[in-house]
């Protein structure tokens, strides 16, 4: 029978792989985004997206490697990433830039939303290291959808 604290590990190494997966789609969309963004404002986007594509891969290591410091086996391929992702996919190559920023704005504060709910499970799973990576990882977030938000007007 698991006792409490099994379930709060195991609802905590739940989560870090759904922020896992969030994380590899959310960085595979910018990054196609960054490609594909065209119109008046291509240089300020492709670079923007490219620099948040690039924090957005950075994170995705540390979050690996929570869930393995919590004796838990990671997500191993695209098909369990696109199992446990939250993040819509976009395949079309012209999408209009609004529609780019808009989307992503909201992938983001889908993510901000997750990290605010995964901080309770860290706390409840008695994980301090990873309540306060957390913290920085919402702050990422949090500047992401608010660079986003500034393109919108």
């Amino acid at each position: 029978m698991a006792t409490t604290g099994d379930n709060s590990k195991q609802a905590l190494i739940e989560g870090l792989n759904g922020l896992l997966a969030d994380h590899f789609a959310l960085y595979i969309k910018t990054k196609n985004f960054h490609w594909h963004v065209k119109g008046p404002r291509f240089r300020d986007l492709h670079l923007l997206f490219d620099e948040q594509a690039a924090e957005i891969q950075g994170q995705i290591d540390a979050i690996a490697e929570r869930v393995r410091k919590n004796d838990a086996p990671t997500l191993t391929s695209l098909s369990t990433v696109m199992a446990a992702t939250n993040v819509a996919e976009e395949n079309a190559t012209d999408v209009d830039a609004d529609t780019m920023v808009k989307q992503l704005r909201d992938d983001n504060a889908a993510l901000v939303a997750s990290l605010k709910s995964l901080k309770e499970a860290a706390d409840k799973a008695g994980d301090n290291a990873t309540d306060g990576l957390i913290d920085d990882w919402t702050d990422m977030a949090e500047e992401r959808v608010w660079f986003l938000k500034s393109f919108l007007g």
